[in-house]
């Protein structure tokens, strides 16, 4: 086959977060498919042509994407951050393995980006310098006991965690719960980063004790960044650094 499929990463919002392999793919693009708004920020040119859609339609739009190259297509499906974090490459290797056995044999490469959770830390200064993990709150497609199990053991195994989609308007209730557990099994003080829109004009960095915390705190263009027992504090002028030591606690 001729056609080819690239999966790449926007970066958290920062054009200048993009990287230099991003934008060549898609200087090279016949098609940009993927989410309304991560579309748009594909620039426009001549010859090329963009499929904007839903954002809950992740296994159609790889379908179309992998169709478009099959026929000869040069295609890039974005996502925003890292496609491989919670973002459009899983869907498209989903797709890949339920579909035609010609599907297979596309020139098929994921470009990495910037994700959210390391544009987030490096704000702030370096909270996942330990160990850590990250969670998906959005129950969208995995149920809430199955989050809230995840959160508890990662909270008793003392993890840094970062956490994407923390609180929707349909279901604002989610992160409340999350709170509440993470308070009744950590119970500390540890620092808590709520990071808005960063790299955006609209970037917005706070720092607040876990039981100060507060649902309304979150949106889904915020990412949150809890600390474990060992992350620290530097206070100074202008915003702190929260720093995890490499060292174990």
């Amino acid at each position: 086959m001729t056609g080819s499929l690239v999966i790449a990463g926007l970066g958290p919002g920062a054009e200048a977060l993009v990287t230099p392999e991003v934008s060549e793919a898609l200087a090279r693009a016949t098609d940009v498919v993927g989410y309304i708004p991560y579309v748009a920020r594909a620039p426009d040119r001549p010859g090329l042509v963009k499929h904007a859609s839903d954002n809950r339609v992740e296994l159609d739009r790889s379908r179309h994407a992998l169709e478009l190259a099959a026929e000869g297509r040069a295609v890039v499906v974005v996502s925003s951050g890292d496609p491989g974090v919670f973002a459009m490459a899983a869907a498209v290797f989903e797709a890949v393995e339920a579909g035609p056995a010609a599907w297979r044999a596309l020139d098929i490469r994921v470009l990495p980006g910037i994700t959210a959770m390391l544009a987030a830390a490096a704000r702030a200064g370096a909270p996942l310098g330990h160990d850590f993990c990250a969670i998906n709150l959005s129950d969208n497609l995995k149920p809430w006991p199955l989050i809230e199990r995840r959160l508890r053991l990662a909270a008793e195994a003392d993890f840094a965690m970062a956490f994407y989609n923390p609180r929707s308007r349909s279901r604002p209730e989610g992160f409340a719960r999350a709170l509440e557990v993470l308070n009744e099994a950590c119970g500390d003080a540890r620092p808590v980063i709520f990071a808005r829109a960063v790299s955006t004009p609209e970037e917005a960095i706070r720092v607040v004790p876990l039981p100060d915390c507060r649902p309304e705190m979150a949106d889904m263009r915020t990412m949150v960044l809890v600390g474990s027992s060992a992350t620290r504090i530097i206070a100074r002028d202008g915003a702190p650094i929260v720093y995890t030591p490499r060292s174990a606690p």
